[in-house]
């Protein structure tokens, strides 16, 4: 039998995907040259590094985080070789993606762990392998406090296989987001390896999105969004119980809209640094610029002149005009139904 997740799309989801959609649609009319790609690919490495570690305990504060990535440091702190670890395995799981290499595979899983933990396991065998123990999520505030008890070693191949199936049998039918926030939280419950489960499940989750579709996936940091608020994402990832009481009753649905909320979180975050960052001029549709054109051969324009020429609804004939005013393009003269709209001298 398939494994199949429960969730709902409750309208606070929808509104958050729409939104969503809207700020893609938004930064990918912005001119942005392979350089500006780069550097925002680059900065958004830094900070996933950075986050994702530090969800994790890792104490580098951020500028450190950048130092040592630009850095060619030879004897390493675990601190830092835990950083490097993050950003190398991000660098290969981008390129495998843009490739098309990428196919998401126990074996993947197993590389993904494996680069994650490079150099920071007392046990070996436990670099790049699942589990062959049980595990136990404690509360780290209170000692002795059992959280949670993850599946039992023995089953973790076959919920992982199922997990896998389901998430490629998808790719295409079921929203980017929805499928990459199932299969970051169902990662997590499973709890493949010994160690490195967070950090693996958070990079094999990028991957997903790109692959799945989600456009410009490597300029954002949806980490940065859970470092805010470490005990708000363990709360909304994780279960409280054993595995085995919990299974079929697991909701994805909260988890969907918070999982959500991150990643619009940071597309806004990204859009609020290019002008900054790149200079770029956001691109202007015909619509625009037949504004513009009338407004040049005869002087003004108003609201029904644009009517005439335009099949545009009212409402986004105003939008039109509102946008080239905040792009400083146009500036409105007269008031109520007498106003018209000129060039900016």
């Amino acid at each position: 039998m398939n494994w199949v997740p429960k969730y709902t799309i409750s309208n606070k989801l929808l509104s958050t995907m729409r939104a969503i959609g809207e700020s893609l649609g938004e930064l990918k009319s912005f001119h942005l040259s392979d350089q500006d790609l780069a550097k925002l690919e680059i900065e958004a490495r830094e900070l996933s590094s950075y986050a994702s570690t530090s969800i994790e305990g890792n104490p580098l504060p951020l500028t450190d985080v950048k130092r040592l990535l630009k850095a060619q440091k030879e004897n390493l702190r675990d601190t830092e070789r835990e950083v490097l670890n993050y950003n190398k395995a991000l660098q290969s799981l981008y390129a495998d993606v843009r490739s098309g290499k990428f196919k998401l595979t126990i074996k993947a899983l197993e590389k993904i762990q494996g680069q994650v933990v490079h150099g920071l396991m007392d046990n070996p065998a436990h670099c790049g392998a699942l589990r062959e123990a049980p595990v136990i999520i404690r509360n780290p505030r209170k000692i002795g406090e059992i959280v949670f008890i993850p599946p039992d070693s023995k089953d973790v191949r076959k919920l992982s296989g199922d997990l896998f199936k389901f998430v490629e049998s998808n790719i295409g039918k079921i929203d980017p987001i929805i499928l990459a926030g199932i299969f970051h939280r169902q990662c997590v419950i499973i709890h493949p390896f010994i160690d490195g489960n967070g950090r693996t499940t958070r990079l094999l989750t990028t991957a997903i999105l790109g692959t799945a579709g989600l456009d410009l996936f490597e300029i954002f940091s949806f980490e940065n969004y859970y470092n805010r608020n470490i005990t708000r994402y363990f709360k909304a990832v994780g279960l409280e119980g054993d595995y085995y009481d919990l299974k079929d009753d697991v909701e994805f649905s909260d988890w969907l809209e918070y999982f959500a909320d991150g990643i619009l979180d940071e597309l806004r975050r990204v859009r609020k640094t290019l002008p900054e960052q790149t200079g770029a001029k956001p691109r202007l549709e015909i619509h625009h610029r037949q504004i513009l054109d009338y407004i040049e051969e005869h002087g003004s324009i108003t609201q029904r002149e644009y009517g005439s020429i335009s099949s545009r609804s009212l409402a986004s004939r105003k939008l039109d005009f509102d946008k080239l005013v905040k792009l400083n393009l146009i500036q409105a003269e007269g008031i109520g139904r007498g106003t018209y709209y000129v060039s900016v001298a």
